[in-house]
C-alpha cells in the first residue's frame, strides 16, 4: 500500500471518529434523538467537498471535514445536529414542488435557529453571534421560525442577493442538491419518507417525556408539529363537489363500433346502432364559495385561493359545461353575491374581483343567505360550500343540508375548532407552491 494509500486511511479514519463522537455527543445530552440517530448511517464519499444527506446516510467529505475542523473544533456535532434536523423535518421531501433557491435558505434557517436556542456548547461555531443578531431581526417578521413560515415569507417578500448572501454565510452547513436523489440506487434507500414520519411521531412524544427543561425546545416543538401536522390534498377534496348528472356525449361503455360502421359502409351511411346521446359523469354543476373579506384577509391571498380553486377544478375536467357557482363575499354582513355560470365567468371573476367589506367575521349570515336561495330554488342539487377564512367568526349551530368545507391559511390553535359537522382544510403549502 501506497504513502497516499496510508494518508487516505488515516483521513478516512480519522474522519468517522470525529462523526461517531458526534453522534454519541447528541445522543447524551438530547436522549429523545436516539431513535432518529440510529436510523441515519455515515458514508464517505472523496471529493464531495461538503457534506448532504438523502434521509438514509450521511455523506461527507473525511479530507473537507477535517480540514474545516482545523479551524471549527466542533463542526462535526454542528453539521451532524443540522442535516439530522433537516430529515426529522422531512426537508428533503418537498423539493419537487417548492422555489428551491427559497427553500433552502428556510430550511437552513429554521434547523440552525433550533441549534442556537439549544445552547449546546459542544455544537458552537464562531460564526454563531452573527447568526443569532440575524435571527433576531428575522423573528421581527416571523415570529415562528419553521422553514414552511420563512418559505412563505420569501415567497412573498422576495430577499434581496445580499440578503441571499447573508443568509448563506451565517446558516448554510450542507448542500442540498442532492435531496431526494442524492443516493447512488435505490437499494440505498433505507429509511423512507413514511419510515421518517414514523421517527419524528416518536421524537415528538420523547421530547415531551425526557425534555424536562423546556428553554431551548421551543423552537424543536414548534417544528416538529408544523412537520407532522395533518396534509390537506385540496385536489382531493374538491372532488365532494362532483355531483351525478348527464351531459350529451357518446357513452363508450354501450357503444360498439363495429355495427355502426359496417352499417355505415353497406347501407347508404346508415348506422345499425345510433349512439347512446346521453351518460352519466361525475362533475361539478353547483356549489358556493365564500370569502371572508374581514380585515385579516388580504386581497392577493384570496385572489390565489381563488385561482388555486379554478386551476383545479379547469385541469381535472370536473367542469360541466354550464354551470350554477356562486361566490359571495361576507365580513359580517353579505357584502357581494355573484353567479358563475360558464368557465369563462369564473376567469373574468378573477381578473376583476375587488374585495369588500374588511369588518369583523361572522359566519353564519353566509349560511342564511344560502339557505333561502336553495328555498328559492336557485339550486337544484347544491353539493357544498367552501369558507375561506381566518377563522375568527361565529359558527352556525345547526347543520346544513350540504357538505362544508372551512380553508384556513394556516394552523392557529388559538382559533375555535370548526363544528363537527364541516371539514377543516389548511391551504398554505397549496397557496405557496411554485
Amino acid at each position: 500500500m501506497s504513502k497516499v494509500d496510508d494518508r487516505q486511511n488515516e483521513i478516512e479514519k480519522y474522519a468517522a471518529k470525529l462523526l461517531l463522537l458526534a453522534r454519541d455527543i447528541i445522543t447524551v445530552r438530547f436522549r429523545f434523538f436516539d431513535t432518529a440517530l440510529s436510523g441515519i448511517r455515515l458514508k464517505s464519499k472523496p471529493g464531495l467537498a461538503g457534506f448532504t444527506t438523502d434521509g438514509s446516510y450521511i455523506y461527507y467529505d473525511a479530507a473537507y471535514l477535517l480540514r474545516i475542523y482545523m479551524d471549527e473544533p466542533n463542526i462535526a456535532v454542528r453539521l451532524y445536529l443540522h442535516m439530522l434536523l433537516h430529515c426529522i423535518f422531512f426537508h428533503q421531501y418537498q423539493y419537487d414542488k417548492l422555489n428551491k433557491k427559497y427553500w433552502d435558505y428556510a430550511a437552513d434557517i429554521a434547523v440552525e435557529n433550533i441549534i442556537l436556542e439549544m445552547n449546546m456548547p459542544e455544537a458552537s461555531l464562531s460564526r454563531d453571534g452573527e447568526a443569532l443578531d440575524r435571527l433576531h431581526l428575522i423573528k421581527r417578521w416571523v415570529p415562528a421560525l419553521t422553514a414552511e413560515k420563512i418559505y412563505r415569507e420569501f415567497m412573498i417578500n422576495n430577499p434581496s442577493s445580499d440578503m441571499e448572501q447573508e443568509y448563506r454565510r451565517l446558516f448554510t452547513i450542507d448542500f442540498h442538491d442532492g435531496w431526494n436523489d442524492t443516493a447512488e440506487s435505490q437499494d440505498e434507500i433505507i429509511i423512507t419518507k413514511e419510515q421518517w414520519e414514523k421517527i419524528s411521531e416518536r421524537v415528538k412524544t420523547d421530547l415531551k417525556a425526557f425534555s424536562k427543561d423546556k428553554s431551548g425546545s421551543e423552537s424543536l416543538e414548534t417544528n416538529i408539529e408544523e412537520a407532522t401536522r395533518e396534509r390537506y390534498n385540496y385536489r382531493d377534496i374538491l372532488e365532494r363537489f362532483a355531483v351525478t348528472g348527464e351531459e350529451v356525449t357518446v357513452n363508450d361503455d354501450e357503444f360498439d363500433y363495429i355495427y355502426y360502421t359496417y352499417g355505415l359502409m353497406n347501407y347508404g351511411n346508415m348506422p345499425l346502432i345510433e349512439p347512446l346521446e346521453y351518460k352519466e359523469v361525475n362533475k361539478i354543476r353547483e356549489f358556493v364559495i365564500v370569502i371572508d373579506t374581514s380585515a385579516s384577509c388580504r386581497g392577493d391571498i384570496v385572489k390565489k385561493f381563488l385561482r388555486q380553486t379554478y386551476e383545479i377544478l379547469k385541469s381535472s375536467e370536473k367542469f360541466f359545461h354550464h354551470i350554477n357557482v356562486r361566490i359571495i363575499q361576507c365580513d359580517a354582513e353579505i357584502q357581494t353575491d355573484t353567479l358563475i355560470t360558464d368557465e369563462g365567468g369564473f376567469d373574468e371573476f378573477i381578473k376583476n374581483v375587488k374585495l369588500k367589506g374588511f369588518g369583523t367575521t361572522d359566519f353564519r349570515p353566509p349560511f342564511e343567505y344560502v339557505n333561502n336561495l336553495i328555498d328559492k330554488g336557485e339550486f337544484d342539487n347544491l353539493k357544498g360550500l367552501i369558507y375561506f377564512t381566518d377563522g375568527y367568526g361565529i359558527y352556525p349551530e345547526r347543520m346544513p343540508s350540504y357538505d362544508v368545507i372551512f380553508a384556513f391559511l394556516e394552523e392557529d390553535n388559538n382559533r375555535l375548532p370548526v363544528p363537527d359537522w364541516a371539514i377543516k382544510v389548511i391551504l398554505e403549502d397549496e397557496l405557496y407552491e411554485y
